[in-house]
């Protein structure tokens, strides 16, 4: 039998700098703070780092510096097209940044949030990002106490754990609620997930319609089978029904799939609204009428606060609201 070979000694910092041709502090900024060093020092370190197969050591780092360039993102889960876009920015920009985006997902459940949120904290995260509002007034303590920089986001509130971004999810459900009663529809349905924010929006709606309409709720996260079953519910409880309010775009894609099972017409027959505008919204067969929230900016924005809070710099505004919009397409035209 052959021996084991040796393990090979670990690259250093130090042979990264010799194969790059650069001192060894401007090896380390080009690793640690890219923007104080030129592109093509970038590149020559990038490229040196590759060769030597150095894998740099950020928990010693992090102890000199206190700081471990990892953020915690925790969403409810990554199946879910409208966060995607907000997470993909957040991981952009804090990358640009040297910093890296660590995910956790809670699953839609307030009891592993916390368990997701304490393994987190373990890590000495930079700062957290906060899909939704944080559950349970100690666990909202706990944070406070941290020191941490927590951005919740994809909700409002006038008391964030520290600095938030997003809209609010009542207003949404009012103006859906209203875009129904414009069109004169009166036999009308929300087919919704169980989440607080999906049973915000609802409860707007209703607010705007002024009585309780008939609802389908499904457990979360959303799909395209729980939208057919939700129909289906809708239709046992109001066979003549005008349109449906969905919670999410997966849930009104298969609204449209089991309308078109039962030979409904969309929208003649059926209007239907979804909520994210995710990127299939537009090429669904008819295109789907949704509320257009900006992923991307409330990623930016949160990714810019944990930073600013990074850097020590001060934090004007710590609640942005980035706002909504329904975008009209033919499912409801």
């Amino acid at each position: 039998m052959n021996a084991p070979m040796p393990p090979s000694k670990p690259a250093t910092l130090h042979d990264v700098a010799r194969v790059a041709g650069v001192s060894l502090i401007t090896a380390s900024r080009a690793l640690g703070n890219p923007g104080v060093v030129s592109a093509s020092t970038i590149e020559r370190v990038r490229l040196a780092v590759e060769a030597t197969g150095y894998i740099p050591n950020l928990l010693a780092g992090g102890l000199k510096s206190r700081r471990s360039r990892m953020v915690a993102g925790i969403v409810p889960a990554l199946a879910v097209a409208q966060f995607l876009p907000s997470v993909q920015t957040l991981t952009d920009v804090l990358a640009a940044e040297g910093y890296q985006l660590l995910l956790g997902q809670t699953g839609y459940d307030a009891a592993r949030e916390e368990a997701v949120l304490n393994t987190m904290l373990s890590r000495r995260p930079d700062g957290i990002v906060f899909t939704g509002l944080v559950h349970g007034a100690a666990v909202r303590a706990r944070l406070r106490r941290t020191g941490v920089p927590v951005v919740e986001t994809w909700d409002m509130t006038a008391d964030p754990v520290d600095m938030l971004v997003g809209f609010s999810q009542a207003q949404v459900g009012q103006a859906v609620g209203a875009f129904f009663r414009a069109r004169g529809w009166q036999r009308v349905g929300i087919a919704t997930g169980g989440d607080p924010r999906a049973l915000q929006r609802k409860d707007g709606f209703e607010a705007a319609f002024g009585r309780r309409v008939p609802t389908a709720q499904v457990p979360a996260p959303s799909s395209l089978e729980r939208g057919r079953s939700a129909l289906a519910e809708l239709l046992e409880c109001e066979p003549a029904l005008q349109a449906v309010a969905c919670s999410s775009d997966q849930l009104a894609q298969g609204v449209l799939v089991e309308a078109q099972a039962r030979g409904l017409h969309v929208p003649r027959q059926l209007a239907v609204c979804g909520f994210g505008n995710a990127d299939f919204a537009a090429h669904l067969v008819p295109a789907l009428t949704t509320v257009l929230i900006d992923g991307p900016a409330i990623g930016r924005q949160a990714a810019r606060l944990v930073l600013a809070r990074c850097r020590g710099e001060p934090v004007e505004q710590r609640i942005v609201d980035v706002g909504f919009r329904i975008v009209e397409r033919v499912s409801t035209a």
